[in-house]
């Protein structure tokens, strides 16, 4: 087993991915006090030991972190975590998100900074890709030159500039976990780093939208949730206004399946916004993977209801669309269960990425990948003319 710190754990969808890989969480980090509760009542041989999972990061120190691990600098294979930035939309009204070195971002690369682990992988959201340390609002941005905090991309610059000042090379992109095996489409940010500037790469899809093998198309609904019909277990409830809409709507359809002269009054005042209102009444598909899931399958505007039935998806659906181990339990309520798992990174996923990580520890020379149109199998090799980007010092 390969040693590995959690930062950020959340539910520990990523770290059960990253375990199913071959590494083994010696202690996670995690301030939310439903998740520190999850985390506990699932993973024994961190309950039985002095302080198993870590609060606040802010007030950690990173020794402490290794104390509790028992380890020392560098003996950890890797360290993970998705530190939380302020919401922004890659979409329309762009919102700053300051400046990455006086977030959480900080503590995180203060902790690569001092426990020097083999590797690293963070994760986020793939808005911030584009996102501005500082906003400039839309009627300014004609009127006057963006200055460099307001520059799309701009944040995720600085991200990028603190990870090479540590010396770690690294690949980066954004990843669909549908191409993973996933039954949902889930883009996230990767970024795997390597202390010892070694041949890393981000995986290799395995899952595609058409294929000869049916092994290798896209997981869908019907395979993940159909047997929880009649016992889908915890689940919130549509308001009988939600369900007389939702009724109109048959699998796969949205707010545009109602009858017409109900529209303007079913959708209120988004009915003449502007964005996108895909999630407006909307009836999942059995055979198409899931949109992506939220914290809540009740908003308005980013409805999950079930293919068959008038109901959202329920706690135990949830967990399967994100790949959770069937006897993995949420602590807290309806709401706090719902939202540990929304924001969660899929098992399969982070599972991928540990498989990319060992192949580079075991010297592993090619990735054995399925062709997407054919039957057989080739070997792709590892090459910076991929469409990945390594970073190297020197660039």
């Amino acid at each position: 087993m390969y040693k590995s710190i959690s930062l950020f754990s959340g539910a520990m969808g990523l770290d059960l991915g990253l375990e199913e890989a071959g590494f083994q969480t010696q202690v996670c980090v995690e301030n939310n006090k439903f998740c520190q509760q999850t985390i506990q009542s699932n993973r024994s041989w961190l309950r039985n030991r002095d302080l198993p999972v870590l609060d606040d990061i802010t007030e950690i120190s990173p020794k402490e972190i290794l104390k509790v691990a028992g380890l020392k600098p560098k003996e950890v294979t890797l360290v993970s975590g998705g530190p939380p930035c302020q919401s922004f939309s890659t979409a329309g009204r762009r919102n700053s998100i300051g400046d990455p070195r006086g977030s959480l971002f900080r503590n995180f690369i203060e902790v690569i900074n001092v426990v020097k682990p083999r590797f690293f992988v963070m994760e986020n959201v793939k808005g911030l890709v584009s996102a501005a340390i500082r906003h400039c609002p839309l009627k300014e941005r004609n009127k006057r030159p963006l200055e460099p905090e307001e520059e799309l991309g701009s944040a995720y610059k600085v991200v990028l500039a603190e990870i090479k000042r540590l010396g770690y090379t690294y690949v980066e992109g954004v990843l669909d976990a549908v191409n993973y095996g996933t039954p949902q489409f889930r883009e996230r940010l990767i970024i795997i780093g390597s202390r010892d500037h070694e041949d890393i790469f981000l995986p290799i899809p395995t899952h595609f939208m058409h294929h000869q093998d049916p092994l290798y198309r896209w997981n869908t609904l019907k395979e993940t949730i159909m047997d929880t019909e009649e016992d889908p277990g915890p689940c919130g409830r549509f308001s009988e206004e939600r369900v007389y809409y939702l009724k109109q709507v048959p699998p796969g359809g949205n707010w545009r399946n109602l009858k017409k002269k109900e529209i303007p009054v079913a959708m209120g005042g988004a009915y003449a916004a502007a964005g996108g209102k895909m999630g407006f009444y909307r009836r999942l598909d059995y055979d198409q993977p899931c949109p992506t899931l939220v914290t809540s399958p009740l908003h308005k505007g980013t409805m999950l209801c079930h293919p068959k039935h008038t109901r959202p998806l329920s706690v135990k659906e949830y967990a399967r669309i994100q790949q959770f181990p069937n006897d993995w339990g949420f602590e807290g309520s309806l709401v706090a269960s719902y939202k540990q798992i929304g924001n969660a990174v899929p098992v399969g996923l982070g599972r991928a990425i540990g498989m990319a990580i060992r192949a580079t520890i075991n010297g592993d020379k090619t990735v054995k990948v399925k062709r997407m149109r054919g039957t057989s199998t080739h070997n792709q090799y590892k090459s910076n003319n991929t469409r990945q980007r390594k970073v190297a010092l020197s660039s």
